[in-house]
């Protein structure tokens, strides 16, 4: 869902352990960026039981990602892609304090 606009649009993400971020795009060929979440902006990632994301194209499937400045609601393909995504994001930040250490 869209930051000032909150629509529902298809963004395209990139999880890069390296650079300790994730990405997202306009476009599957990743030429237009749209956005950059940092690991370490990542306070928590959980499914979105209260159904805060009004509107979303499939509620079961919605889950959030806080940071320190906002809150990113996310739709996946299916429960598993959700599951997925979660434990990688999750992985992710948790990696990064461990890094930081």
């Amino acid at each position: 869902m869209g930051g000032k606009i909150k629509s529902w649009k298809k963004r395209w993400f990139v999880f890069d352990r390296l650079k300790r971020n994730f990405s997202y795009y306009v476009d599957k060929h990743e030429s237009r960026l749209k956005g950059l979440i940092y690991f370490q902006a990542i306070e928590e990632v959980y499914y979105d039981h209260l159904r805060s994301a009004t509107k979303s194209p499939n509620p079961s499937l919605t889950f959030c990602v806080k940071t320190h400045d906002r809150l990113y609601f996310m739709v996946a393909p299916s429960p598993e892609a959700m599951r997925i995504w979660m434990d990688v994001i999750v992985t992710g930040a948790e990696g990064y304090t461990q890094f930081m250490s």
